[in-house]
């Protein structure tokens, strides 16, 4: 078998204007990923797609924590270790474990704590992917008489899970935060696996960062479609060390256009 696509969270919230964390651009990347998956159903062998899932009282979300006052952080809120040792952010619900996470985070990752809109609710409409890749992928499945395989990530509610591969702190006693060796293994069996999706500074690029850590037999294989994804609105530069070691150890980006050609 030839080529897998690994298609992240391009979900409604993510991909449409109305999402509650929209990323510009997100939709003409659907539309390009949609194209793809088209034009070359054909040569396309596997195809995975991720959907970000969350829990309302979840660490990233504004109801998690407050101030001393009672009052909520607002969405795209940086929360730091320093400022939950002093009591500037107060944890509502596990309160060891959050502060414990928020230092192993900065420790350990490459991203500080961060706020976000309340987003991919599980079982709202946020959370479903978006009707243009859905259309394209139910006309692939018909046609390859194949289905497409979806991998939820992000249910545990004391950990970010921005990378599909595992959650950005592990907890060892919950298995869906774990690397996913399964997936890993499943991507090995292709010659090529396309990676696309949103958004690019985040969840594409955590996922990209993990299979440098944690799978670099997959790297040989591995090509980003540098225009089916985008960023966070002034949040790109936060990936860039990320892009630019997958590009110092020879992973391939190329445009859609150059996918197949």
């Amino acid at each position: 078998m030839e080529n897998a696509f690994l298609i992240i969270d391009t979900q409604y919230d993510f991909c449409h204007p109305g999402g509650a964390l929209f990323v510009p651009g997100a939709e003409q990347d659907v539309e390009r990923m949609a194209g793809l998956i088209r034009r070359h159903a054909d040569r396309i062998d596997h195809i995975v797609v991720t959907l970000d899932t969350h829990r309302l009282l979840d660490i990233a979300h504004p109801l998690f924590w407050q101030d001393a006052n009672g009052k909520h952080p607002a969405p795209f809120t940086r929360i730091t270790a320093v400022e939950v040792d002093e009591g500037k952010w107060i944890p509502r619900f596990s309160a060891e474990k959050a502060r414990q996470y928020v230092h192993d985070l900065e420790a350990n990752s490459q991203f500080e704590h961060f706020i976000w809109p309340e987003h991919c609710l599980i079982g709202s409409r946020g959370a479903s992917l978006h009707d243009t890749l859905l259309d394209a992928l139910k006309d692939w499945s018909r046609q390859r008489e194949l289905d497409y395989v979806a991998v939820p990530k992000g249910l545990h509610p004391l950990s970010e899970h921005f990378g599909v591969f595992r959650a950005q702190i592990p907890d060892p006693a919950v298995p869906e935060t774990q690397l996913n060796t399964a997936l890993i293994a499943d991507l090995k069996r292709f010659e090529n696996v396309y990676l696309m999706g949103e958004a690019k500074s985040h969840c594409v690029a955590n996922s990209l960062k993990q299979i440098l850590d944690y799978a670099p037999d997959l790297l040989p294989k591995l090509v980003i479609v540098t225009d089916c994804m985008s960023d966070v609105t002034d949040l790109g530069h936060l990936a860039d060390p990320i892009y630019a070691e997958a590009r110092s150890r020879m992973v391939r980006f190329q445009e859609s256009e150059m996918v197949f050609s």
